[in-house]
Protein backbone atom coordinates (compact mmCIF):
# COMPACT_ATOMS: atom_id res chain seq x y z
CA UNK A 1 0.00 0.00 0.00
CA UNK A 2 2.79 2.19 0.86
CA UNK A 3 4.60 1.59 -2.18
CA UNK A 4 1.52 2.75 -4.01
CA UNK A 5 0.97 5.36 -2.50
CA UNK A 6 4.39 6.78 -3.41
CA UNK A 7 4.29 5.90 -6.88
CA UNK A 8 1.33 7.81 -7.05
CA UNK A 9 2.05 10.85 -5.78
CA UNK A 10 4.82 10.94 -8.34
CA UNK A 11 3.09 10.05 -11.07
CA UNK A 12 0.38 12.44 -10.33
CA UNK A 13 2.68 15.45 -10.22
CA UNK A 14 3.89 15.03 -13.16
CA UNK A 15 0.14 15.04 -14.72
CA UNK A 16 -0.86 17.91 -12.68
CA UNK A 17 1.62 19.58 -14.31
CA UNK A 18 0.90 18.63 -18.03
CA UNK A 19 -2.99 19.40 -17.14
CA UNK A 20 -2.21 22.63 -15.77
CA UNK A 21 -0.34 23.79 -18.99
CA UNK A 22 -3.69 23.24 -21.35
CA UNK A 23 -6.00 24.85 -19.20
CA UNK A 24 -8.01 28.30 -19.20
CA UNK A 25 -7.71 30.84 -17.00
CA UNK A 26 -10.25 31.01 -13.97
CA UNK A 27 -8.76 33.59 -12.55
CA UNK A 28 -8.71 35.98 -15.10
CA UNK A 29 -11.94 38.08 -14.15
CA UNK A 30 -10.73 39.00 -11.09
CA UNK A 31 -10.64 42.43 -10.46
CA UNK A 32 -7.78 44.05 -7.97
CA UNK A 33 -9.37 45.93 -4.72
CA UNK A 34 -7.76 47.40 -1.46
CA UNK A 35 -9.25 45.63 1.14
CA UNK A 36 -7.46 44.62 3.99
CA UNK A 37 -4.99 41.61 3.55
CA UNK A 38 -5.00 40.86 6.89
CA UNK A 39 -8.64 40.54 7.10
CA UNK A 40 -7.85 36.56 7.00
CA UNK A 41 -5.83 35.86 9.89
CA UNK A 42 -9.25 35.96 11.64
CA UNK A 43 -9.52 32.52 10.24
CA UNK A 44 -6.44 30.71 11.63
CA UNK A 45 -7.02 27.82 13.45
CA UNK A 46 -6.35 28.09 17.28
CA UNK A 47 -5.11 24.38 17.53
CA UNK A 48 -3.54 23.92 21.34
CA UNK A 49 -4.76 20.28 21.46
CA UNK A 50 -7.29 19.14 19.10
CA UNK A 51 -8.36 16.01 17.73
CA UNK A 52 -10.08 14.79 14.56
CA UNK A 53 -11.27 11.49 13.10
CA UNK A 54 -9.69 11.37 9.79
CA UNK A 55 -10.56 9.98 6.53
CA UNK A 56 -7.92 9.49 3.48
CA UNK A 57 -8.87 8.49 0.26
CA UNK A 58 -6.38 7.70 -3.21
CA UNK A 59 -8.21 6.47 -5.39
CA UNK A 60 -9.68 3.21 -4.62
CA UNK A 61 -7.36 2.97 -1.34
CA UNK A 62 -8.62 4.27 2.16
CA UNK A 63 -7.23 5.53 5.17
CA UNK A 64 -8.64 5.83 8.29
CA UNK A 65 -7.37 7.32 11.50
CA UNK A 66 -6.42 10.10 14.43
CA UNK A 67 -4.90 13.61 13.69
CA UNK A 68 -3.86 15.59 16.28
CA UNK A 69 -2.84 19.08 16.03
CA UNK A 70 -1.10 20.20 19.29
CA UNK A 71 0.45 23.80 19.94
CA UNK A 72 3.66 23.33 21.62
CA UNK A 73 5.33 25.56 24.40
CA UNK A 74 7.50 27.68 21.98
CA UNK A 75 4.58 27.90 19.85
CA UNK A 76 4.92 25.63 17.14
CA UNK A 77 2.45 23.17 16.04
CA UNK A 78 2.65 19.53 15.75
CA UNK A 79 0.63 17.63 13.18
CA UNK A 80 0.98 13.51 13.96
CA UNK A 81 -1.40 11.04 12.22
CA UNK A 82 -1.96 7.31 13.45
CA UNK A 83 -4.31 4.78 12.88
CA UNK A 84 -6.77 3.41 15.23
CA UNK A 85 -4.34 1.33 16.78
CA UNK A 86 -1.72 4.12 17.54
CA UNK A 87 0.39 3.02 14.22
CA UNK A 88 2.51 6.42 13.60
CA UNK A 89 1.70 7.49 9.69
CA UNK A 90 3.36 10.50 9.96
CA UNK A 91 4.65 13.48 12.42
CA UNK A 92 5.19 17.26 11.26
CA UNK A 93 6.04 20.21 12.81
CA UNK A 94 5.49 24.06 11.67
CA UNK A 95 7.23 26.64 13.50
CA UNK A 96 5.81 29.83 14.79
CA UNK A 97 7.76 31.55 11.23
CA UNK A 98 6.40 28.61 9.10
CA UNK A 99 9.40 26.70 8.88
CA UNK A 100 8.37 22.86 8.21
CA UNK A 101 10.19 19.82 10.53
CA UNK A 102 9.28 16.62 9.38
CA UNK A 103 10.02 14.06 12.30
CA UNK A 104 8.81 10.96 11.24
CA UNK A 105 7.55 9.53 7.76
CA UNK A 106 6.44 6.03 7.08
CA UNK A 107 9.26 4.37 5.71
CA UNK A 108 7.70 3.94 2.42
CA UNK A 109 6.29 6.69 1.88
CA UNK A 110 9.11 8.49 2.60
CA UNK A 111 9.96 10.63 -0.65
CA UNK A 112 10.30 14.26 -1.09
CA UNK A 113 7.15 14.76 -3.53
CA UNK A 114 4.78 12.78 -0.96
CA UNK A 115 6.49 14.83 1.99
CA UNK A 116 5.95 18.46 -0.10
CA UNK A 117 2.73 17.49 -1.02
CA UNK A 118 1.70 16.66 2.91
CA UNK A 119 3.65 19.94 3.46
CA UNK A 120 1.81 22.42 1.50
CA UNK A 121 -1.19 21.07 2.78
CA UNK A 122 -1.18 21.14 5.94
CA UNK A 123 0.13 24.86 6.07
CA UNK A 124 -2.81 26.01 3.94
CA UNK A 125 -4.87 24.13 6.79
CA UNK A 126 -2.87 26.19 9.64
CA UNK A 127 -3.66 29.46 7.19
CA UNK A 128 -0.57 31.63 8.49
CA UNK A 129 0.68 33.03 4.94
CA UNK A 130 3.37 35.66 4.28
CA UNK A 131 1.37 38.60 3.66
CA UNK A 132 4.10 41.17 2.42
CA UNK A 133 3.69 40.68 -1.09
CA UNK A 134 -0.28 39.90 -0.62
CA UNK A 135 -3.09 41.56 -2.70
CA UNK A 136 -6.81 41.49 -2.58
CA UNK A 137 -9.18 41.28 -5.44
CA UNK A 138 -12.94 40.14 -6.37
CA UNK A 139 -15.25 38.44 -8.90
CA UNK A 140 -18.38 40.81 -7.16
CA UNK A 141 -19.22 37.65 -5.47
CA UNK A 142 -15.95 36.83 -3.26
CA UNK A 143 -12.84 39.16 -1.81
CA UNK A 144 -9.84 36.97 -2.91
CA UNK A 145 -6.18 37.49 -0.82
CA UNK A 146 -4.05 36.34 -3.08
CA UNK A 147 -0.24 35.34 -1.69
CA UNK A 148 1.95 34.98 -4.54
CA UNK A 149 4.10 31.40 -4.69
CA UNK A 150 6.48 29.99 -6.64
CA UNK A 151 4.60 28.10 -9.32
CA UNK A 152 1.32 30.50 -8.86
CA UNK A 153 -1.33 31.64 -5.92
CA UNK A 154 -2.63 30.97 -2.72
CA UNK A 155 -6.42 31.87 -2.93
CA UNK A 156 -7.99 32.69 0.23
CA UNK A 157 -11.31 32.92 -0.67
CA UNK A 158 -14.21 35.13 1.22
CA UNK A 159 -17.48 36.50 1.55
CA UNK A 160 -17.52 40.24 0.37
CA UNK A 161 -17.47 41.43 4.18
CA UNK A 162 -14.03 38.83 4.80
CA UNK A 163 -16.41 37.38 7.58
CA UNK A 164 -16.84 34.34 6.71
CA UNK A 165 -13.93 31.69 4.89
CA UNK A 166 -15.07 30.41 2.18
CA UNK A 167 -12.35 28.17 1.07
CA UNK A 168 -8.88 28.57 0.41
CA UNK A 169 -7.24 27.43 -3.21
CA UNK A 170 -3.62 26.69 -4.09
CA UNK A 171 -3.34 26.99 -7.45
CA UNK A 172 -1.37 27.96 -10.77
CA UNK A 173 -1.27 30.96 -12.39
CA UNK A 174 -4.58 29.35 -14.60
CA UNK A 175 -6.32 26.53 -11.89
CA UNK A 176 -6.92 25.67 -8.98
CA UNK A 177 -4.82 22.65 -7.96
CA UNK A 178 -5.90 21.96 -4.14
CA UNK A 179 -8.76 23.47 -2.45
CA UNK A 180 -9.36 23.44 1.60
CA UNK A 181 -12.63 23.62 3.12
CA UNK A 182 -12.37 24.58 7.16
CA UNK A 183 -16.29 25.09 8.34
CA UNK A 184 -18.13 25.35 11.73
CA UNK A 185 -15.73 26.96 13.67
CA UNK A 186 -15.62 26.88 17.65
CA UNK A 187 -13.54 27.94 19.77
CA UNK A 188 -11.26 29.33 17.50
CA UNK A 189 -11.53 25.52 15.44
CA UNK A 190 -12.96 24.16 12.06
CA UNK A 191 -15.20 21.27 13.27
CA UNK A 192 -14.85 20.11 9.36
CA UNK A 193 -12.09 20.30 7.42
CA UNK A 194 -11.44 18.81 3.75
CA UNK A 195 -8.32 18.86 1.53
CA UNK A 196 -9.45 18.15 -2.27
CA UNK A 197 -6.88 17.77 -5.11
CA UNK A 198 -7.96 18.89 -7.75
CA UNK A 199 -5.88 16.80 -10.50
CA UNK A 200 -5.74 13.23 -9.05
CA UNK A 201 -7.75 11.65 -6.43
CA UNK A 202 -6.86 12.28 -3.24
CA UNK A 203 -8.76 13.98 -0.30
CA UNK A 204 -8.34 14.15 3.06
CA UNK A 205 -11.44 14.30 5.52
CA UNK A 206 -11.27 15.51 9.36
CA UNK A 207 -14.27 16.19 11.49
CA UNK A 208 -13.35 16.95 15.10
CA UNK A 209 -13.47 14.74 18.06
CA UNK A 210 -15.39 15.70 20.91
CA UNK A 211 -14.39 15.46 24.47
CA UNK A 212 -16.87 14.00 26.52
Amino acid sequence: MQTFLMKYFLLSSIIGLVSLSSCSNVYKKLQTTSTDVKCIEQFSPHFTSTLYSTQVDILKHHLSGLLFFKQMPDSSTRVVFSNEMGFKFFDFEFSKDGKFTKHYLLDKMDKPAVVKTLEQDFALVLLKPDLQQAHTATDNHYNYVVVPTAKGNNYYITDTACTSLIRIEKSSKRRPAVTVWMTEYNNGTPDSIRIRHEHFKFNISLHKVVKQ
